[in-house]
């Protein structure tokens, strides 16, 4: 069979979760090196091969660039008056593993086998996995052409399995339905209860499954009408061969034009019968009698509703029939198109087609946070902009207006690269065409948050090569804030312990303020570089502030103190250094041990654990509190296992959960915007909080009933 030159793909990414693929609203014309990408460095398969469609999955190796912070040696300095970096910086490859899962037509299968065998040097398997009814049919030719092995799996297994860990592991990945509501539908949380449920997954034909724990299902129904039918019946109908061609037709089409509709049979009288006159009667019912020709565009979208109101209905039967309240559908059926999730549950297009991911494998396990109060029941972000139509065209603009500065800093934190303006603009355009598409599809990469956008916008950056946009600006602000520590650590010492707790607050909230990511303040920063600590203070609200549980605060640190606080720090500079760590420094000397969790990886100027190492050394050799906590373990600094400007309490550092449990810790403090405010606002956890942000736009501000650089600080303690 010979190479069809080039296939016609589209991209699709999961939202969040680390995923480094992407999400494109139409199609794209890919040539075949870009669509097996890294196979040369492909190490282990595995294949599914339907009735009409195969699905291949690959794990491979991949370079990307990283950057790296390494201390200098200060021995017998005086860091006050030493004025060189704090540390070095170095953009360095970093080989990781990557999944690539590709989908195609059965009719290419051969033409696809050819060109992986030519590409394959570094595979260490002589297995393929391979599962669906393909597996066996095209088995002789799959050892012939890859000269591996063919391990068959059990197609049954192989979906539930996959499907239960979908349901519990990936957010986002379901939704509920209501027609006609505001909005339509609601995305489901992953969570660990989701038996039993009915599946009804549609390929080429229609298969239900109970499933009813983990290992135990059954199948219990299907039928022979499912997207093969339309795929087939829909090429009889308008001549048109290819699957996505008949979905375009349908999606231009006009049912009623076909079929014959309630109010054709009984006119006006179908209220009288409790009736909706857009109801079909009957499929295809008025191209017995009209005398006219029907369109290819008519007739698609009458095949389409047909097929799926026969599944629909044929599923909710079968759920009555078993008491299930909880019924899934999947498929590539289903994922395909608007129109059929629309008759199928009245649902819209969000999914884009399943024909290219790729997935970053996470180096360590992400787990939920066990101060958590109810971690089923924990969103993350604080308002869901595809429910707020106000909030998503603001915040849409705002990145939009936003994009041009992410551009400047790509391209001067890479100053000896000579191609960073290209890629930078290759960056824009990707993030732009995002934006827009997410103005007319709101759904179009699942849920829509102000988390989604800002970590959409860092796995753009990380694509195109920009590890660290920020580095070269924390590294300049981590120095000028390590001179300043000794000055401000003696003048909070010379004061009284009532009024060094309010200084102590005051500056963790005017070391928020130093937040590159709100436009409000980068362009404070650009204009005045000598903007500092003191004026950041002078911008904060006086109290009482917009969120203000201080005198609460104050009368629990007159009680005994904490056993262990975990703190999320936030930015780098002046926020960690003379902000976070007199805050800590003041809980050391009550006697609380303190877990200081900071990113894994680079977002914004935040600051990360690999920058908050070196930090904690240069203080501790200017500080014996911090000196002899760190020595001592009562200060440990530990990494969030995000690279994210927000917080997902849901998705943390396994290390970082043990040693919460192991330390007992007892309050949790949140700081930034980012972290207290688009996320964890509401978040309820079983011990005390601190939740505190300076609000740095002047739009979210007046939503909240203050403005610009007003004061969050919320203490909460849980209910008994």
């Amino acid at each position: 069979m010979s190479w069809p030159g080039t296939f016609k793909m589209a991209e699709c990414g999961a939202s969040g979760s680390g995923s480094s693929g992407d999400s494109l609203d139409k199609s794209i014309t890919l040539p075949p090196d870009e669509i097996f990408r890294n196979l040369e460095n492909a190490k282990r398969f595995a294949i599914d091969i339907g009735g009409s469609l195969t699905k291949l999955a690959y794990y491979s190796t991949v370079q990307h660039k990283v950057a790296k912070v390494r201390s200098f040696d200060h021995s017998g300095k005086d860091t006050e008056c030493d004025h060189e970096p704090p540390y070095e910086i170095s953009v360095q490859e970093e080989i990781t593993a990557r999944l690539h899962f590709i989908k195609f037509e059965n009719t290419y299968i051969e033409a696809c086998l050819d060109f992986i065998k030519d590409h394959l040097v570094n595979t260490e398997t002589k297995v393929i996995q391979a599962t669906g009814g393909g597996a066996y049919k095209f088995k002789d030719l799959i050892e012939e052409k890859l000269q591996l092995k063919v391990d068959k799996e059990d197609v049954m297994t192989c979906l539930i399995k996959g499907c239960n860990f979908v349901l519990k592991n990936i957010p986002h990945e379901a939704f509920v339905y209501q027609k006609d509501a505001d909005p339509e539908f609601r995305f489901q949380t992953n969570h660990p209860h989701i038996f039993p449920y009915l599946l009804v997954n549609i390929g080429s034909g229609v298969s239900i499954v109970k499933v009813e724990t983990e290992d135990r299902f059954e199948w219990v129904g299907g039928s022979s009408i499912g997207g093969g039918t339309f795929w087939g019946l829909g090429a009889l109908l308008t001549k048109t061969k290819k699957f996505d061609e008949l979905l375009q037709l349908a999606s231009r089409g006009q049912h009623s034009n076909v079929d014959m509709l309630v109010r054709d049979v009984y006119g006006g009288a179908h209220q009288t019968l409790g009736l909706s006159g857009n109801l079909i009667a009957s499929s295809f019912g008025k191209s017995a009698t009209a005398d006219q020709e029907f369109s290819k565009e008519d007739m698609a979208k009458s095949l389409l509703h047909m097929i799926s109101n026969d599944i629909g209905q044929l599923a909710c039967l079968h759920a009555r029939l078993h008491s299930l309240d909880r019924v899934y559908f999947g498929g590539f059926f289903i994922r395909g198109h608007p129109v059929t999730m629309r008759t199928i549950t009245y649902s819209i297009n969000f999914f884009s087609k399943f024909d290219l991911l790729e997935m970053d494998r996470l180096e360590r396990p992400l787990v939920s946070l066990p101060l958590l109060l109810d971690p089923p029941s924990y969103v993350p972000d604080t308002v869901d902009l595809t429910d707020d139509a106000l909030a998503r065209k603001y915040w849409l603009t705002c990145f939009e207006e936003a994009l041009d500065g992410v551009v400047k800093r790509a391209v001067a934190s890479q100053p000896d690269s000579a191609d960073a303006a290209e890629r930078a603009e290759k960056f824009r355009q990707k993030y732009w065409n995002k934006l827009q598409t997410l103005r007319q599809q709101p759904f179009a990469y699942g849920t829509l948050t102000v988390r989604s956008l800002l970590d959409t916008r860092e796995h753009c950056l990380n694509e195109f090569n920009f590890p660290d946009p920020y580095s070269k600006v924390k590294q300049r602000e981590n120095g000028v804030a390590l001179r300043c520590f000794p000055r401000v650590v003696r003048s909070l010492d010379a004061l009284g312990w009532e009024e060094r707790q309010l200084a102590l607050v005051k500056g963790l909230l005017a070391g928020n303020v130093f937040d590159w990511g709100a436009k409000a303040v980068s362009d404070v920063l650009e204009s005045d570089p000598h903007f500092g600590f003191e004026e950041a203070k002078r911008k904060l609200q006086e109290r009482p502030w917009l969120v203000d549980s201080y005198s609460k605060w104050l009368q629990r640190l007159k009680g005994p103190p904490h056993k262990c606080a975990l703190i999320f720090a936030d930015n780098s500079g002046i926020d960690i250094i003379l902000g976070v760590f007199p805050f800590v420094r003041e809980l050391l000397l009550r006697g609380t041990e303190v877990i200081l969790a900071c990113n894994s990886g680079p977002a914004l100027n935040d600051v990360t654990h690999s920058e908050s190492l070196i930090v904690a050394e240069r203080i501790a050799g200017m500080d014996p509190v911090v000196h002899s906590a760190l020595q001592e373990e009562r200060l440990l600094l530990v990494q969030t296992g995000s690279s994210s400007p927000c917080l997902d309490l849901s998705r943390l550092d396994k290390g970082l959960a043990a040693l919460v449990r192991e330390r007992g810790a007892d309050l949790v403090v949140i700081e930034g915007m980012g972290r207290a405010v688009h996320t964890n606002y509401h978040a309820a956890l079983r011990c005390e909080s601190l939740k505190l942000a300076v609000v740095k736009n002047a739009w979210l501000a007046e939503r909240l009933g203050g403005r610009l650089f007003s004061v969050i600080f919320k203490y909460e303690v849980p209910a008994e």
